[in-house]
């Protein structure tokens, strides 16, 4: 047998070229050598009289099945131990005379300091010539500290070691005393099915519950929460929700808080404030907490609402309305987890998770100078636009249900529709009649009213007809005017109008049109694109009516323009 040294040491660490991606070893192939990567364990290896042939220690064990013929072991050793690891090496000599052991001098000042150790075995990972096309490799993690074990298994899961973990263990069943068992396990989970499906499952259950349980349709949203939960479940950085008032920003929030305190991820509360409230000389002190005595009516100390999240998830809504001192604070809370309460010299941490909602256009307001720059670029890593309920027309029938069993919850009084009832409510609901414009709101606000009325617990036809007349009525905008007038020679000039057929005349002419008259590019796709919508699966027609408008060089602010 073979007996050569290496040494790695926290203070010789060399720049070496790193060992990519092993792929897993094949544990069939009996043809080639296996290997073996561990640690001497200076407690459970150490023997140095006779009697250590009667009990187990896991070094030399490993080399005691016949069935597990080892070709080479590499024994990485701290330098104090060198003389007991020279014992253990005899030891395989004498039970294994054709396994060469390659001794590695490894050296850190703290055996727990979790860093140190795992930088010096991640060295040793880079510089070892591992060949995986030609060897199969075993590490072994039964000896050395906890923590020397655990970064033993990280480095197998990053494949720094390029091979399966192998467990060793005294005897449990018919072996010899000093021989004992061997486990060996393989981290590709790939190869577990049981486990796979679990963790697929684990995903399917987190995504309904940010849903509400609600089996909801539309492709494009189902996309959208499948980001979110991965982004939720994955990451502590800043969430920013966008999208019109009544999306459900607040509900999509508190349902992440509620999913990260179920898999323990946070632990504190969820602290929710719309920013359009943090009026006057006193929204600094509700965001960042006073010191008794810091102004006037400043009787007792406050938190404040980011030491009130601590630990747990901050919810602000309608973050574009929050003041420019505020927002400069705001970021160097979020950046350092430290700020100034108002009268204090003496710095407060807070260390929470932010989401901010906003139904703003958040860049239109840096350019216009009402919202910094910088917070911006800090919260936008993660940006979902929450569609309006009525670009969803296909989730309206699944909502509806949802606000029933709400409606159940709160008035304790079970209301359902009749056939004629609920088909002719969900015609007009996603037809372009029903603009929503207040979404959920609208639709919770719906659900009351004929629940309300409902004799019986039941929703009838006439019922469904007098809420439909008092949805138009509410939906009705004055100030919005029909125009026939519209003139291109305003939108264009006249070398470009020129290169515009006649045919497009007309037909931008009642685009512009539907524009002007719209709220916003949604409505005005929905009325543009109102039949051949019906053949879709799914419809965008803001993005229909964006590029179209494209086709002229025109830009929605520019087709609004009178």
């Amino acid at each position: 047998m073979k007996t050569t040294r290496s040494r790695t040491t926290t203070s010789d660490r060399a720049d070496k070229k790193h060992i990519d991606d092993f792929p897993i070893a094949n544990t069939g192939d009996e043809s080639r050598p296996m290997v073996v990567v561990g640690l001497f364990g200076s407690v459970l290896d150490k023997g140095e009289s006779s009697k250590r042939w009667g009990r187990w220690r896991p070094t030399v064990s490993v080399c005691q099945h016949e069935e597990l013929p080892i070709s080479r072991f590499e024994l990485l050793v701290e330098s104090k131990f060198l003389k007991l690891a020279e014992q253990v090496v005899a030891d395989i000599t004498t039970v294994s005379p054709e396994t060469e052991v390659r001794l590695h001098e490894v050296n850190w000042k703290d055996a727990w300091d979790f860093e140190e150790v795992y930088g010096v075995l991640h060295d040793f990972a880079k510089t070892c010539n591992f060949q995986p096309d030609e060897e199969d490799y075993l590490v072994h993690i039964t000896t050395g500290s906890h923590v020397a074990q655990i970064c033993l298994f990280l480095l197998t899961e990053s494949r720094d070691l390029p091979g399966r973990l192998l467990q060793t263990s005294p005897l449990r069943r018919d072996h010899t005393p000093e021989v004992g068992e061997y486990r060996i396990i393989d981290l590709d989970l790939s190869k577990y099915d049981l486990l796979a499906s679990r963790f697929a499952e684990q995903q399917r259950e987190s995504v309904s519950f940010l849903k509400s349980g609600i089996e909801t349709r539309s492709v494009m949203f189902n996309r959208l929460i499948d980001q979110i939960e991965r982004v939720a479940m994955n990451s502590k950085s800043p969430i920013l929700l966008t999208g019109p008032t009544g999306a459900g920003k607040s509900r999509l929030a508190k349902r992440i808080h509620e999913l990260k305190v179920a898999h323990r991820q946070i632990s504190g509360p969820f602290v929710e404030v719309n920013c359009a409230t943090l009026r006057g000389d006193h929204a600094m002190s509700n965001m960042f907490g006073h010191l008794r005595g810091a102004f006037t009516g400043a009787t007792t100390d406050r938190p404040g609402l980011l030491r009130s999240a601590n630990r747990g998830l901050l919810f602000l809504d309608e973050i574009g309305e929050l003041g420019l001192d505020e927002q400069a604070m705001l970021l160097r809370a979020l950046e350092e987890k430290r700020f100034l309460p108002v009268g204090s010299d003496k710095e407060v941490s807070s260390e929470f998770q932010l989401i901010a909602g906003t139904n703003r256009d958040l860049a239109v307001s840096v350019r216009d100078g009402r919202f910094r720059d910088d917070l911006l670029a800090r919260i936008n890593l993660w940006t979902f636009q929450l569609p309006a309920l009525r670009d969803r027309a296909e989730d309206i029938e699944p909502n509806l249900r949802f606000e029933l069993e709400q409606f159940a919850r709160t008035h304790g009084t079970r209301v359902t529709f009749n056939k004629e009832a609920i088909g002719r409510f969900l015609k007009f609901a996603s037809s372009s009649d029903a603009h929503w414009s207040g979404n959920f709101r609208d639709l919770n606000a719906a659900v009351t009213r004929m629940g309300t009325f409902a004799a019986g617990g039941r929703i009838s036809v006439e019922i469904v007809d007098e809420e439909i007349a008092r949805l138009r009525s509410q939906w009705q905008t004055p100030s919005v005017v029909e125009r026939s007038d519209v003139d291109l020679a305003e939108v264009f000039d006249a070398q470009r109008l020129a290169e515009i057929d006649l045919f497009d005349h007309a037909q931008l002419i009642e685009v512009i049109r539907v524009c002007r008259c719209s709220r916003n590019m949604s409505e005005a796709g929905r009325k543009l694109f109102a039949s051949s919508r019906k053949t879709k699966s799914s419809s965008n027609d803001s993005d229909r009516l964006r590029k179209y408008l494209l086709r002229f060089g025109l830009s929605w602010e520019q087709a609004q323009r009178t």
